[in-house]
């Protein structure tokens, strides 16, 4: 009985620890106070941007620890948290609006680290702070949408059924739709009463001006409301995972209302302007028979409208919406054979018929592309909700030149709009605008203070059972001390290389608990060497029958800690999904660490001897 390790399973021992250590490093490093500026609407952060901010900053007496302009956003680091303050507010100012400027926490990692792949752990809202909010959907403006909707089908129902009318609008009650006498109301109302089954129609005429009037019914309006903040709560989820924030909060709160929170994020501003955008693309018919001498001073023809471009001046469209951002399945940021910035777009299979329908009508006639955008006035409505501002650009206007399927590109936009128009409508836009009835910011303090309580339990802990091992177990209880700092090493390097992982409070608890477990392991198996000696064993076959006979019951109660975990992870949401990360990463490494890692110190030490006696 030797108890020796092949080389092969003494160098993968020290390799898979020298992994761990390596990704726990960067989390030694800890993070730089920074200020994030990013374009908006026609703007763009280059070269010139960052030497300007550089050399404002410098005029002030603050002091740049970098400044590194990546993806067209720009990161500067600076000394403290005073300073970060004041440098976002020089910015700002010296910018002006067309970009954002946020507070950030940079990892202080070196580049060379960074190269390498190493990052430090994701912290979560308890721990490194972040923002909260509470949102509330703008109901009134998603029943609009869908009378739009409604007009539009209506209009086109009749057209199909030649049933004339004299026009269809939408008023404060409903529906109105004219009519020139009683034959035709009648005929429409039979018909649309057989089509749409959500609304309720009634008779509106007055002496000679026939009227139907069409009001959503209640259970119609419940539905609206039902999907207007399901989809909404969709869309936020999907942008905030496209942004990369980690272990965030999206949750209804009430028939109105949702909660989020993100970790991390340190300014409300940059927050409020990924979550409350509600960029959306429509595609109009320019109305080139329009007089633009006339429309200035007014009169334009029915079911046009005027709308400002982007690069200055105005151009008259039909109201009649073409195709909407609704069918928009894809979006990339991608260049064109100019290298000028474009966005790739994909049509769901009823956008693509309609799309291709459109273009095969009007080829050789121009169509614009309509920005549309809702954003917080700084104004209170009535009922003291936010008063939303309705954004409406014109970013393009192209000539048709052949038949179109579900695949074609927009143009005329900067290279960071035209990533954040991908962004948004590949999210999907909210189908109603939402306002911030309520915004809380947990500041890294908190969070600092979170940290240093947690680490400190976590110390004592660890220094309560090492000095218990040493003292019960002597030799062996140092063998076991060491794989326990490998253990909670090798815990924080997993954690660090995961991405979606993120450390909580509950998941310091998780990482306590795993020293724990850990020990309990090498309990087990230094116990069960102790009867094996008292037995009468020698000391080889006490050791080999210790690690063989202790490893079922610590894998038994270590599996099913772990599915238990599992459990956890599978329906549980924030702290309770951290918590059981780490519980789950810290039973994988412990096992490896007690079983397999002490046992290689243990045959390097007294393997392949003749010993007398142990220090157990």
């Amino acid at each position: 009985m030797l108890n020796k390790y092949p080389m092969w399973k003494n160098i993968m021992v020290m390799l898979v620890i020298a992994i761990g250590c390596f990704y726990a490093v960067p989390n030694l490093f800890g993070e730089d106070h920074a200020v994030q500026v990013v374009a908006t609407r026609g703007a763009e952060v280059t070269a010139s941007t960052q030497a300007s901010v550089n050399e404002l900053l410098a005029s002030k007496g603050i002091a740049v620890k970098r400044s590194e302009l990546e993806k067209g956003q720009l990161l500067v680091r600076v000394q403290n948290a005073d300073q970060q303050l004041l440098a976002k507010e020089l910015i700002a100012d010296s910018l002006g609006d067309k970009f954002t400027v946020a507070l950030n926490l940079a990892p202080a990692t070196p580049k060379w680290l960074e190269s390498m792949g190493g990052s430090p752990m994701k912290l979560g809202l308890d721990l490194r702070g972040g923002v909260h909010f509470l949102m509330e959907v703008d109901m009134g403006e998603a029943i609009r949408k869908m009378e739009e909707a409604k007009v539009a089908d209506f209009r086109s129902q009749l057209r199909e059924e030649k049933i004339r009318y004299a026009g269809i609008r939408s008023n404060t009650t409903g529906i109105e739709i004219k009519f020139r006498d009683a034959e035709s109301l009648a005929s429409a109302e039979r018909f649309l009463k057989s089509r749409s089954k959500d609304m309720v129609f009634t008779d509106a005429s007055r002496g000679e001006d026939f009227a139907l009037q069409a009001v959503m019914s209640d259970v119609y309006l419940k539905q609206i409301k039902e999907e207007a903040l399901q989809q909404n709560i969709t869309t936020i989820r999907n942008r905030v995972n496209e942004l990369g924030v980690a272990e965030p909060v999206v949750q209804r709160q009430g028939a109105e209302r949702i909660i989020v929170e993100l970790p991390g994020v340190q300014d409300t501003a940059r927050a409020k302007e990924i979550l409350g955008a509600t960029a959306s693309i429509e595609f109009h018919m320019v109305d080139d028979k329009a007089d633009p001498n006339a429309a200035q001073s007014g009169r334009l023809p029915a079911g046009s409208e005027v709308y400002q471009r982007r690069e200055g001046g105005t151009v008259i469209l039909k109201k009649e919406v073409m195709l909407t951002g609704d069918h928009i399945t894809g979006a990339q940021p991608s260049f064109d054979q100019y290298s000028r910035p474009q966005v790739s777009i994909n049509l769901d299979a009823k956008g693509g018929t309609i799309f291709s329908d459109v273009t095969k009508d009007n080829i050789g006639k121009p169509m614009a592309t309509l920005f549309i955008e809702y954003k917080d006035s700084g104004e209170r409505n009535a009922d003291g909700s936010v008063k939303m501002q309705k954004i409406q650009e014109v970013i393009s206007v192209a000539t048709i030149q052949a038949r179109l399927g579900r695949n074609f590109v927009i143009t005329g936009l900067s290279h960071g709009e035209a990533q954040n128009l991908a962004l948004l409508l590949r999210a999907g836009a909210l189908i109603a605008p939402v306002s911030i009835v309520e915004e809380r910011t947990i500041g890294p303090s908190l969070g600092a203070e979170n940290i240093q309580n947690g680490v400190q339990a976590m110390v004592w802990g660890m220094a309560v059972v090492l000095l218990f091992m040493l003292v019960y177990y002597r030799g062996f209880g140092l063998i076991a001390n060491i794989a326990l700092t490998a253990n909670l090493v090798m815990v924080v390097g997993v954690m660090s290389m995961i991405p979606g992982a993120v450390l909580t409070l509950p998941g310091i608890a998780g990482m306590v608990l795993t020293v724990g477990m850990a020990v309990d392991g090498n309990v087990l198996i230094y116990e069960r060497i102790r009867e094996e000696l008292r037995a009468g064993r020698s000391v080889q076959q006490a050791i080999h029958e210790g690690y063989g006979n202790a490893f079922s019951t610590i894998a038994d109660a270590n599996i099913t800690t772990f599915l238990t975990a599992l459990i956890l992870f599978a329906v549980g949401t924030g702290a309770v999904k951290g918590f059981a990360v780490t519980l789950m990463i810290g039973i994988a490494t412990s096992m490896f660490t007690a079983i397999v890692g002490t046992r290689s110190i243990v045959n390097a030490i007294w393997g392949g001897k003749r010993v007398k006696t142990l220090s157990i």
